[in-house]
């Protein structure tokens, strides 16, 4: 069924899987370069957006995470990781997302000697600012890398459990999946789990069901990010259903990584039919060159949903934020409330 993205836009929304160092400006990336003195691969903006926005003829996984080596460039400074978060916020408020969880990793921003403290005061001061100005409440999710080492998820999970209840709202393990097991990263989840912090993973994107299933029964993981393989494990698949284990859908994104071959092909539709809680999201809003409303039409449109189905799920955004239940409770009344609209 089409239903209009206008209407999509005016609509309350999450994203609960936003990168920080995807999602940024290109003007921005431009501007910081010139500040910092970094050198970019070009300076004319037609031929870096050709750079940074790989469009659905992305041939993989690798070839998507490329454009972040030029984004993190320009992302080693406190100032500017104040003005991407910054911004991040104001173009998710612009589109009326009510609730975003921005998601990144410190250790990726140490370059130039920042302390992980400074990292995450900058991000922070930067959410919290937008937060003012717009109609949008934030939390931060700490990013653990596979393809790091155990250790420093670790580091970076004491981090999180330092800012837990000063903005930082989850933990997550990011980075390559193939021959990177979640189960390596168990300390770290354990300390999350022990400080009764929430966490997700990303997992069922680059590898099969097995890598789901250790995100959830070795690292605890309370959502599931991408989670596309989660199809081909029945049992599993039960599971994260029985359990309401909620699924950060990421569609655009799984196109070009291939981890999905097509829309049309995408599980999105079988998962929602089953009964999964599904959220749609945007995972990286430069690099996928998208915004919540362009994923949730898509969504729509492939998956075959009405006005009543494309409420479902953005309630479901809503139901599986990282926030306390009271504040949840009262922000999903006002969501109801102005979904009765349309």
């Amino acid at each position: 069924m089409y239903i209009d993205p206008k209407l999509i836009k005016q609509m309350p929304k999450t994203d609960l899987h936003c990168h920080l160092d995807g999602s940024l400006r290109i003007d921005t990336v431009l501007d910081l370069a010139k500040k910092q003195k970094v050198e970019l691969p070009t300076t004319d903006r037609k031929a870096l957006k050709k750079l940074l926005v790989p469009g659905l003829k992305c041939k993989s996984l690798v070839e998507y995470l490329r454009p972040f080596d030029i984004t993190l460039s320009v992302m080693q400074e406190a100032e500017a990781l104040y003005r991407t978060a910054f911004e991040l916020a104001e173009d998710a408020a612009k589109e009326n997302v009510w609730y975003l969880e921005v998601r990144y990793s410190p250790v990726l921003h140490t370059k130039k000697g920042m302390r992980l403290t400074e990292i995450v005061d900058a991000v922070l001061a930067g959410l919290k600012d937008a937060e003012k100005k717009y109609h949008i409440k934030t939390g931060v999710i700490i990013c653990g890398m596979r393809n790091i080492n155990p250790e420093t998820s670790l580091i970076l999970a004491e981090l999180a459990t330092a800012y837990k209840n000063q903005g930082v709202v989850a933990f997550d393990l990011a980075g390559a999946e193939e021959n990177y097991p979640a189960k390596h990263h168990r300390e770290a989840f354990y300390l999350i789990l022990n400080n009764n912090i929430n966490c997700t993973a990303h997992a069922g994107e680059a590898y099969g069901p097995e890598s789901i299933h250790q995100a959830i029964h070795y690292c605890g993981a309370h959502r599931i990010g991408h989670g596309t393989r989660l199809k081909e494990d029945g049992d599993l698949l039960n599971y994260v259903n029985d359990h309401r284990i909620p699924l950060e859908i990421c569609l655009t994104s799984n196109i070009q990584t291939k981890a999905a071959t097509s829309y049309e092909a995408h599980p999105l539709k079988f998962y929602y039919d089953y009964g999964l809680r599904v959220t749609i999201n945007t995972d990286n809003r430069l690099i996928s060159d998208t915004t919540v409303t362009k994923e949730l039409h898509l969504a729509a449109k492939y998956a075959d949903w009405n006005m009543n189905d494309l409420k479902n799920v953005i309630v479901a955004g809503f139901k599986s934020a990282f926030m306390p239940m009271r504040e949840k409770a009262i922000m999903l009344n006002m969501v109801n409330a102005e979904l009765e609209k349309y």
